[in-house]
């Protein structure tokens, strides 16, 4: 049998969607999906429903560079609530202890040199983690303690912008990959000798996508009514920004569409995206003076 004909239209390239607050990301990608009606799409790091910001959506051959996007830096304002802590860690948990003692500003600044650079995070039991093939967040809700292993995660920058009230302080970080926000108001809070949860949460930057640029799904259904005018949609090597573009010969390039390295003499090592022109054929790994394909893109 020959391959299933896929529904939908073939767009390839990358939206930077502003995710509305109550709706979960995998949400984000179907409507987006519906709207544009691409044949494909997916969404480059996950964010909690009560969050919003941005949600770098992939569409057609762009979804092969997810990984990458995923691999960004990460930018988010969050506001953490003093003298209550939840068993998801947000809002939207419920309240498992309660602590009279309340930070002040110069405490906050003083604990916060802690957390810079690389430290030790334990995940929410609320998150999607999997323990033994199974979500974290599914076991929680299902009664059963979790234990989640913790992991080193790499926190670039972290500001307190300002004292909202006695119970509410805002933050700014700037993270690597797999930091949970939730988590790290968590602990900031134990080191202060209290226990907190976020009420709010903003991704404002993922790489080269920022929340200024960023788009509505409603804004996306009116634009997108006129397709050939519209001028929000990314190229597929948006996420590929820190690897190097290399060109090579028609030649070669029908030997890589195809999956097959090619001769690159003095080349270093590297990771880099294999160009025709003006359009990206293949992230290759370059080994020994040749090219090999990782991912091809079919476009």
């Amino acid at each position: 049998m020959g391959r299933r004909r896929r529904k939908g239209v073939p767009i390839h390239g990358w939206l930077n969607i502003d995710k509305p607050q109550d709706m979960s990301s995998a949400t984000v990608v179907a409507a987006v999906k519906r709207i544009t009606n691409a044949q494909k799409a997916g969404h480059a790091g996950t964010l909690d429903p009560f969050a919003t910001g941005v949600l770098p959506i992939a569409l057609g051959e762009a979804t092969k560079t997810v990984p990458y996007m995923m691999a960004e830096t990460k930018e988010y304002v969050f506001t953490a609530r003093w003298g209550e802590a939840t068993n998801t860690d947000d809002v939207e948990g419920e309240v498992t202890e309660r602590s009279e003692i309340r930070p002040a500003k110069e405490e906050i600044a003083a604990t916060l040199p802690a957390f810079h650079g690389t430290i030790t995070q334990t995940p929410p039991a609320y998150s999607a983690i999997k323990i033994n093939g199974e979500r974290a967040y599914k076991l929680a809700r299902e009664g059963l303690e979790v234990q989640i292993p913790k992991r080193e995660v790499t926190i670039l920058s972290l500001e307190l912008e300002e004292i909202l009230d006695e119970n509410h302080a805002k933050f700014r970080t700037i993270c690597g990959k797999g930091t949970y926000i939730r988590a790290l108001a968590r602990d900031i809070a134990v080191n202060l000798g209290t226990v907190a949860h976020l009420t709010q949460l903003r991704r404002t930057k993922v790489g080269s996508f920022s929340a200024d640029d960023a788009i509505s799904l409603d804004k996306l259904d009116k634009l997108w009514q006129c397709p050939a005018e519209f001028e929000d949609l990314l190229p597929l090597t948006t996420a590929l920004d820190d690897i190097p573009a290399v060109a090579i010969s028609e030649t070669q390039a029908v030997r890589v569409r195809h999956g097959n390295d090619v001769a690159v003499p003095n080349m270093t090592d590297n990771l880099v995206c294999a160009m025709d022109g003006e359009t990206p054929l293949a992230i290759c790994q370059i080994e020994d003076g040749r090219l090999f394909p990782v991912r091809v893109f079919n476009l």
